[in-house]
């Protein structure tokens, strides 16, 4: 008797959570227009600025790598030459 009320409670657990379905989904629409309402698209300007400090940035990295690498490759081709000589 136990199982059969058990089931029973399962059953409309499950009936239950598929009529909540569509109003949570109305409930999860409203919230995403209500967030789309908060969104600002960028000027122009700001565009401009933030693309201009990404770039740079990029250029910057790039070329400290360049650097460091080029550093570190160096001193381990002279360390592999005096090893090998000796």
């Amino acid at each position: 008797m136990a199982k059969a009320i058990a089931v029973a409670d399962q059953q409309d657990t499950g009936i239950e959570r598929l009529k909540a379905r569509p109003r949570e989904l109305m409930e999860f629409l409203e919230n995403v227009r209500s967030e789309m309402r908060k969104v600002v698209t960028p000027t122009r300007v700001e565009v401009q600025s933030t693309t201009t400090v990404v770039l740079a940035a990029v250029f910057l990295f790039a070329a400290y790598f360049f650097v460091v690498d080029t550093i570190f490759g160096t001193s381990v081709t002279r360390l592999i030459q005096y090893l090998t000589k000796h």
